[in-house]
């Protein structure tokens, strides 16, 4: 089998894998006195400054949850109802979020937020000046992904944080596909709030992290004296490890082999098929996505084909999957409908080869034709 959906979750690492055989057999709760809850929370709090060495921040600004989406909803609704109160109710964001971004805002609309959001270019990147446009004293957070799921395009969230910063505005960026594609520091970013999901970079699904500068004022999802009074609710120690050692080999990638494999399966996939074209491709990407339309045919046609000769790929994030609606980031870049439903996503991942890129053109091209 060929795996080539690495944006919606990549194999745990086996190193990983290791570790975990290795400590799934321990227990204590760290929130225990005795002995074995010292223990677990040595291992919870040495887990929390590796994440926090990796990332460049400060370990109590590292709080382990369950997901992206969690980290995303405990960024936006504890920093939105903390700020509300005051007479904020604002919200700038792009039109182009995660759909666990968009949940997030439909809930925060119906509690009386006013939520803009930017279209971005044909290209899929947002223009900070459009973003900063509506930026003002009754802003309450801003948003902005630093990549996006579906096509890779990388978004201006460091300029955007900048401009946040300057106006005392809470500035927060779904990272969750950066790390082993991108290098990640949370203060270079100049951030407020950060999302990272393990499932992206090797750790088990499950794993997630939000980090956020000690000053953000955050209403907790869940009450509780865990994670610093941010998150209630017993944590999972030996999943805070395998993040920390998953994002701590993610980091130290080189991902230039990738992004050549990328390159070239883009360069063969355009020679065999005139008719492909790459949605975003003028904006920077990430090293292992490539987002695809192929005029005149049915992309879930096309997944079926390639699954059948064992190629994973998608149609876009596996988060609306089930949902017959097509792309609402494709249709946001100006792509019609039926473009939308003409095209395919490709994340490549750390164990893909030459065989590999070659295999998929040849199966691809056949099907298409």
């Amino acid at each position: 089998m060929i795996y080539w959906d690495h944006n919606a979750g990549t194999p745990l690492l086996p190193e990983v894998q290791a570790l975990l055989r290795e400590r799934l057999s321990l227990h204590g709760n760290a929130s225990s006195v005795h002995q074995q809850g010292r223990r677990a929370r040595a291992r919870l709090e040495d887990a929390r400054a590796r994440v926090a060495a990796s990332l460049g921040c400060e370990a109590r600004e590292v709080s382990f949850v369950a997901s992206g989406s969690e980290a995303n909803a405990l960024a936006l609704f504890g920093v939105y109802r903390a700020r509300a109160r005051e007479g904020r109710r604002e919200i700038v964001t792009s039109s182009v979020e995660h759909p666990s971004i968009g949940s997030v805002l439909e809930q925060l609309r119906r509690e009386g937020a006013l939520v803009h959001a930017v279209r971005p270019g044909v290209d899929g990147r947002v223009e900070p000046d459009a973003l900063a446009a509506h930026l003002g004293e009754s802003t309450a957070v801003c948003t902005l992904m630093a990549a996006n799921n579906e096509t890779g395009v990388l978004q201006p969230a460091e300029q955007l944080a900048r401009l946040c910063r300057e106006r005392g505005i809470p500035f927060h960026t779904d990272a969750v596909q950066l790390p082993g594609r991108v290098p990640v520091k949370f203060h270079a970013l100049d951030a407020d709030l950060l999302s990272l999901a393990g499932h992206k970079f090797g750790a088990p699904a499950g794993t997630a992290v939000l980090v956020a500068r000690g000053e953000v004022s955050l209403t907790p999802l869940v009450p509780g004296h865990q994670e610093g009074g941010r998150k209630g609710g017993t944590v999972d120690v030996t999943g805070a490890e395998a993040l920390a050692l998953a994002l701590e080999l993610a980091q130290s990638r080189d991902v230039r082999t990738l992004q050549e494999l990328r390159d070239a399966f883009e360069r063969e996939v355009l020679r065999c098929v005139p008719t492909a074209r790459v949605n975003g491709g003028g904006a920077p990407r990430l090293a292992n996505t490539s987002n695809l339309r192929f005029e005149g045919a049915d992309a879930e046609a096309l997944l079926i084909a390639l699954d059948l000769e064992g190629i994973c790929v998608s149609t876009g994030a596996a988060c609306a999957s089930g949902s017959l609606k097509p792309s609402h980031v494709l249709l946001e870049m100006g792509l019609s409908r039926e473009e939308a439903r003409q095209s395919l996503r490709f994340s490549l991942g750390a164990e893909t080869t030459k065989e590999d890129v070659k295999r998929v053109v040849s199966v691809l091209a056949r099907a298409v034709g």
